[in-house]
């Protein structure tokens, strides 16, 4: 193999590995907001779980669509809001929910 295949190789892979990460925190993201629901605990305000979810589905973002680094941030971003809400509440841990 050339080194320019290499390099393709190489992006491609790391542009996988950063999309399994990407949908891996969007499942944690939705089971935690349904786990919250399902407790009849606080989800957070809905626009930041939903806004989460088109940000990274949709094609505009800040970054081009194989980084998807933007879009870990925001999921993230979105996770973070739920558990502060849910901890404002005094209800108990995120943790606890599974």
């Amino acid at each position: 193999m050339d080194s320019t295949t290499t390099v393709i190789v190489v992006a491609v892979v790391l542009a996988v590995a950063l999309l399994a990460v990407a949908v891996g925190v969007l499942v944690r993201l939705v089971r935690m907001r349904r786990g919250l629901r399902r407790a009849g605990l606080p989800t957070g305000p809905k626009w930041v779980f939903w806004g989460a979810v088109l940000y990274f589905v949709l094609p505009t973002d800040l970054m081009p669509d194989p980084v998807y680094l933007d879009d870990i941030a925001v999921l993230l971003l979105a996770l973070r809001s739920m558990r502060k809400s849910l901890g404002e509440q005094g209800e108990g841990r995120p943790g606890d929910l599974g």
